[in-house]
């Protein structure tokens, strides 16, 4: 056996190097956007030692994680006014990354141009899709020309680089210092309550060692259930029979199968406990696929 235990050796001393190398180097963050953008705010807050690195779009964010290139990636699950994030939504329920951390960042929107724009000046306006439905209301009164970016960050970085003061950005206050923008007008968003909620994800999941039940813990399942006359009633009295309050239920589209959907359900307690387990082995015999996203503290 000595050719295998060698083997074994070497292999635990290239992971410890692999882990060593980490800690010297710190954590490496992948975010989609740029530099400014919310989701690079979230990720300084979330990890604030690490390297952050910005990627074009969700999928490819994701799927630098799913290969090992970074640690994690911060991505938004939902806006308080805008609603989920569908995008990424469907990357949970087809991708094998784990949710271990969930952050709140106040979204303040502001209209942003170049130093000799004003109100009147400005004909036209762009951001992201989000960005842009959520201050509506001053696009519509102000009969302002919309269109869309790939985010907010982005879209500032244009209207700088056009430096035409007909034409503004909606962004944040950290956008427009970065990229050295007026602020024309702040706080735009029809809804000064307005948050949008990150989530950090990983390949491993996060196991809780509490085994009770507090106010902060909660989980993320998404599933399907048989085609059949209450077959998701079926999967909800579970749940709750379990005494596990559920805070969100929606349903996706499949994109492989028309006319099909699946089920994104978050819920409070901790699902690592005897109580969660078997909550989940009885789920898995009447949902035709189950997965448990993660789990996390608010």
């Amino acid at each position: 056996i000595e050719p295998y235990y060698i083997s074994f050796l070497k292999n635990n001393i290239e992971l410890s190097c692999e882990y060593q190398s980490k800690i010297l180097s710190g954590m490496k963050v992948a975010y989609c956007g740029t530099e400014g953008a919310f989701a690079e705010i979230a990720a300084r807050k979330m990890f604030p030692e690490a390297k952050l690195f910005a990627l074009s779009d969700f999928a490819s964010a994701y799927k630098s994680v799913e290969n090992g290139e970074y640690d994690c990636v911060v991505l938004p699950l939902e806006n308080s006014y805008a609603g989920e994030v569908g995008s990424v939504t469907d990357l949970l329920f087809s991708g094998s990354l784990y949710i271990n951390q969930v952050i709140d960042i106040d979204i303040v929107h502001n209209l942003v141009s170049v130093a000799q724009a004003d109100e009147k000046s400005i004909k036209k306006v762009i951001s992201h899709p989000q960005a842009l439905s959520q201050c509506n209301e001053y696009i519509r009164k102000n009969s302002l020309e919309a269109e869309s970016y790939s985010n907010t960050a982005l879209a500032a970085k244009a209207v700088k680089e056009k430096n035409d003061p007909s034409v503004a950005a909606i962004a944040s206050a950290d956008v427009a210092e970065l990229y050295g923008l007026k602020i024309v007008e702040k706080a735009i968003n029809d809804s000064l309550n307005n948050t949008t909620r990150f989530a950090a994800l990983s390949v491993a999941r996060n196991n809780p060692i509490k085994q009770r039940k507090t106010d902060s813990e909660n989980f993320i399942l998404v599933f399907t259930v048989k085609n059949e006359a209450g077959s998701l009633a079926t999967a909800l009295n579970i749940i709750g029979a379990h005494d596990f309050n559920m805070r969100s239920l929606r349903s996706r589209p499949m994109k492989e199968l028309q006319w099909n959907y699946y089920f994104y359900l978050e819920a409070e307690g901790n699902v690592n406990t005897e109580n969660g387990k078997d909550m989940l082995r009885e789920l898995s015999a009447v949902c035709e696929n189950l997965k448990l996203v993660g789990s996390y503290n608010n």
